[in-house]
């Protein structure tokens, strides 16, 4: 008989009871048996509050360690958690919780000041998730029972609690609820991601196979909100069933905090997004390789291999010198970082997924990945391309297998949208897929514009080349009267060290878009430029919300 999802975590549990499980970056360690211990008394809590198998479990924080007790706590009670990304706006978290019929609310400091239980009717907790202390009760029972919580658990494991006192929910059937996910979405509102057990534990199976030696003396640093299934999945769920030591690093990360805990903590692998890894490319990498003198030397065949090696050497420093290899998802990576890192062959790979997968659709692993290709269908997962010739002519992708969610809570018109007649989920992403099944995105269905003859533009592949321009911070192409349109959120900081003034400023980004027209067939060549005096408003993915600016 297979493993039930909550049994692997029972398993992985006894076995690790005494190795380091979750950190906060700079603060406490708990141990396995510690995480253990704090799972059983907020299942004390739900008993006593009438949670029954099935209920929801909502949590708003920033990633920290009691994000991951109040998770595993949930799931393996058989409650059904909702995390929430903290990024959120206020009224998004209400209408989360609400719309997700949760029962029980557990939030951040920072979180709970911009909230208000009079906004979510249906809670009969809430609970402050830095120290489990109570911020609303509906009922003196709960109020009583965190207040004498310790004498509960006394009560109940007189002795000692240890590893033989745990047993989880086992579920039902592969495809009961286990989680809901709202997604960010950069098409508006967030929708209710139903993820059974089947699609958890095929994606836990996925890493298993990907990283056979991830076990219980492997540090990973934790960087992307854990309440996204990216960051939840391969950042803290799957290290929790091999016994590893996962390390949060619960602020902001900014790259200079990102490359400083690489080299304490020497994560044995590295989950990123593309954002983060341009972003040391940008600051690490290009001045060095943008000097005329660099230029030439790259260009000498001997020279070329010893530099290479040199500065693959260096960013192999920068990620801590102990990683197996480094997975760039959540959004399209910028095409020049892409073909550097191939070149010097640093081991990276491209790997594509979505939340309604929970979420890996493909990979390969560094060696054997292609150019610009993020990869092939991941272990118990099918792709198809809705195109007459899924080969050179972009289609729909669709994804068929274990790691499909059951559908949107609540929500049945969306869920029969996103899905075919014959039962494939349709992504709402174009690609096309060669010979050896390798898939390449070409952009979202729904951010293609059309060119004048009907070809399919997408915006995503311009923007990428004028990315890599200088004084640009990001781009967005959008369609105005049958042109193009690029609008451009430049480097202020460096326009104002070089002493550029808005004017000057306008004049090299018409020369930037001048450069990068070249390349361009003349159906996909940028007409016109806009200075955007702010950064555009993105998704706590970070992907840019395109709907608000077309």
């Amino acid at each position: 008989m297979e493993m039930s999802f909550n049994k692997m975590l029972e398993t992985s549990f006894r076995k690790n009871w005494n190795s380091p499980a979750l950190s906060d970056y700079k603060g406490i360690t708990l141990h396995y048996r510690d995480v253990a211990r704090r799972i059983e008394k907020l299942h004390i809590i739900f008993r006593i509050c009438g949670v029954e198998k099935g209920d929801k479990i909502a949590i708003c924080s920033r990633n920290q360690a009691n994000w991951g007790v109040v998770f595993l706590a949930s799931i393996t009670y058989g409650a059904v958690p909702v995390p929430i990304l903290h990024e959120f706006k206020p009224g998004n978290v209400h209408h989360i919780v609400n719309h997700s019929d949760s029962r029980i609310l557990f939030v951040g400091k920072v979180a709970w000041e911009s909230l208000s239980e009079t906004e979510m009717p249906n809670l009969e907790a809430i609970i402050q998730i830095d120290d489990f202390s109570l911020l609303y009760a509906t009922r003196d029972q709960i109020v009583e029972t965190r207040e004498h919580l310790n004498e509960h658990f006394g009560k109940k494991y007189p002795k000692n609690f240890t590893s033989d006192d745990i047993n989880y929910h086992e579920e039902s059937s592969p495809d009961e609820l286990a989680m809901i996910n709202y997604t960010s979405g950069t098409s508006g509102f967030s929708k209710g991601v139903m993820i059974p057990y089947r699609a958890l534990k095929s994606n836990v199976l996925f890493a298993q196979e990907v990283f056979p030696k991830i076990g219980s003396t492997s540090n990973i640093v934790s960087m992307l909100p854990t309440a996204h299934m990216y960051g939840m999945m391969f950042e803290f769920l799957f290290e929790m069933t091999v016994g590893a030591h996962v390390h949060f690093l619960t602020r902001i990360p900014s790259p200079k905090i990102i490359m400083g805990a690489f080299a304490e903590i020497k994560p044995d692998v590295i989950i990123a997004v593309p954002l983060i890894i341009e972003k040391i490319y940008k600051q690490k990498l290009q001045p060095i390789i943008n000097k005329t003198s660099m230029k030439v030397l790259l260009k000498l065949p001997v020279m070329d291999q010893m530099i290479e090696a040199k500065i693959k050497d260096e960013l192999v420093k920068t990620f801590g010198g102990n990683f197996a290899e480094v997975i760039i998802g959540g959004a399209a990576f910028n095409r020049e970082a892409d073909e550097f890192f191939h070149r010097i062959k640093f081991p990276y790979t491209v790997g594509y997924g979505m939340t309604e997968c929970a979420p890996i659709i493909s990979y390969a692993p560094w060696n054997k990945a292609r150019l610009y290709s993020c990869g092939k269908a991941a272990p118990r997962m099918e792709i198809r391309i809705d195109s007459n010739d899924p080969q050179n002519v972009p289609g729909e992708i669709q994804v068929k297998g274990a790691n499909v969610m059951l559908g949107y809570y609540h929500n049945e018109q969306a869920t029969s949208e996103v899905f075919t007649d014959d039962g494939w989920f349709k992504t709402g992403d174009m690609g096309v897929i060669d010979a050896d099944g390798f898939l390449y995105i070409k952009g979202r269905c729904k951010s293609m514009l059309l060119g004048p003859s009907g070809q399919n533009i997408y915006p995503e592949e311009i923007e990428s080349a004028i990315n890599n321009m200088p004084y640009v911070v990001e781009s967005l192409v959008i369609e105005d009267k049958g042109q193009l349109v690029a609008l451009i959120y430049p480097d202020m900081d460096q326009a104002q060290a070089d002493k550029l003034d808005d004017e000057a400023l306008l004049k090299k980004m018409q020369e930037n878009i001048a450069q990068v027209n070249v390349d361009m067939p003349n159906y996909q060549k940028i007409a016109h430029v806009r200075i955007m005096p702010e950064e555009f408003e993105k998704t706590p993915k970070k992907s840019i919300k395109r709907y608000m600016y077309q």
